[in-house]
């Protein structure tokens, strides 16, 4: 029996797995749930060493567990290939609006409903099932080192130690990670850029107090009002922000780039239609799909200020505050853009308010060869499991373990990814498509045969 008779063999097993898989409320960021979490990480502990895999180990950290596998049987001559996931998930807010419970997973139309579902537990598991396939009719091909943890969906606080602490042993030739969603339906897809983030937060100080519009109104600087003057400086008519240095060491897209997204089936009418906006809108020179994964962008996230209750308050406010997001795009570093901005914002503001700018948090772009070993395993095995060219693509989100294992381990990323963009992850109902899930095992056991040839 090869691996593929034993996949489809034992598919309905793997179903029932996965049920159970899902069926673990591992909700990181809630207190409550931190025994869920741990039971989580030791049934993945248990499930591994049950498919064979020689060392399976739970390895602990100031938070939530890190689960360690390795098979490295291949010999030094094969490559070494490590697989990354995670097994926590997104809180499930608000409850009321999904079907059925998120942790009581359900199935309808060929689909699986459950928080975790595509983000990440159904990506994660196929790797999984994939490596148990080759190992029960053969061999794994390469070396194989599995790192799954358990922080995620709050930011991998002590991921970036652990790998730091354990390089050694971490040591591959390649990362693959299946985070990423395929383009569309039936159309595969490597992704081989992420854009980074600076998330800034500005505060604006007035008075010492709100102050009634009629008795002040005039004779102050309105904080509200001057957010609004800083805020609409960021960007001129044509969507190009006006940071001084802002595009200094972006890396454009090359014609070669440019002819693959032009390729990509996109309809921007139909984009703009299900959005219900008039127009769409973004920096000149580029398409709506380079807009959104491709070039860098400056965007409010939230505005607060002053009374926004029913009815009328005439009140002057005392503070205004903004959060703003920056996606970045390689070459360009979180840190920098933090600092330009922040210098922007103070350059700008009014003498008469005080303002300060604040960097909550950040992560720097990828952009991965497109030519190599893993990239070209990856895409022979979308090619062989889905029967059509894989597609290059970007995404316009951010996976900072990604900058990790770039830092440290200097190891290139495959991101192959087996979700869809509309399969509601973070959201409710969240769920993962079974044929993306039967194929992606297909697809990761080729990887692994390819890459060990």
């Amino acid at each position: 029996m090869n691996y593929t008779d034993y996949l489809e063999q034992h598919h309905g097993r793997f179903i029932q797995e996965l049920t159970v898989f899902l069926s673990i409320p591992s909700v990181s960021t809630a207190p409550e749930h931190a025994q869920d979490v741990r039971h989580c990480g030791e049934w993945l502990v248990d499930h591994l060493q049950k498919i064979g895999l020689k060392t399976v180990e739970l390895h602990e950290t100031p938070g939530h567990p890190i689960v360690y596998a390795e098979h490295c049987l291949a010999g030094p001559d094969k490559p070494t290939v490590l697989f990354y996931g995670h097994y926590d998930v997104q809180p499930v807010d608000p409850i009321e609006l999904w079907t059925n419970p998120p942790f009581e997973p359900t199935f309808r139309d060929g689909k699986v409903f459950a928080r975790g579902a595509t983000d990440d537990k159904g990506q994660v598991f196929l790797h999984i099932k994939a490596l148990e396939a080759l190992l029960a009719t053969t061999e794994i091909p390469v070396n194989v080192k599995v790192l799954i943890e358990g922080e995620e969906e709050i930011g991998s606080i002590n991921l970036t130690s652990y790998i730091e602490q354990n390089k050694e042993r971490l040591a591959c030739d390649t990362v693959v990670v299946s985070d990423t969603p395929l383009y569309r339906p039936g159309l595969p897809s490597l992704c081989y850029g992420l854009r980074g983030l600076c998330y800034m937060e500005i505060h604006v100080q007035g008075p010492n107090r709100d102050l009634h519009s009629g008795s002040y109104g005039g004779s102050i600087t309105n904080p509200a009002n001057a957010l609004c003057e800083i805020i609409s400086t960021f960007k001129d008519s044509h969507g190009r922000i006006t940071i001084p240095g802002f595009y200094d060491d972006v890396i454009d897209l090359s014609v070669e780039e440019r002819a693959d997204y032009a390729k990509l089936p996109f309809d921007a009418e139909a984009f703009k239609a299900g959005l219900n906006v008039p127009s769409l809108f973004g920096e000149d020179g580029y398409t709506t799909l380079e807009h959104i994964s491709g070039r860098p962008t400056l965007d409010v996230n939230g505005l607060y200020s002053g009374f926004t209750g029913i009815g009328a308050k005439t009140v002057l406010p005392a503070k205004a505050s903004a959060k703003v997001s920056m996606r970045l795009v390689a070459n360009q570093d979180t840190d920098d853009i933090a600092k330009k901005f922040t210098d922007f914002v103070h350059q700008i503001a009014p003498p008469s308010v005080k303002v300060e700018v604040v960097n909550l948090h950040g992560a720097n772009p990828v952009l991965v060869e497109r030519t190599g070993k893993g990239m070209n395993a990856a895409s022979r095995a979308l090619k062989d499991a889905y029967g059509k060219e894989p597609y290059f693509t970007r995404e316009g989100g951010s996976i900072p373990v990604c900058i990790i294992f770039d830092t440290i381990l200097k190891a290139p990323t495959v991101l192959m990814g087996f979700g869809l963009q509309d399969e509601n992850a973070h959201s409710p109902d969240e769920h993962f498509d079974l044929e993306n899930f039967t194929i992606g095992m297909k697809a990761a056991s080729l990887f692994y045969t390819y890459m060990g040839e």
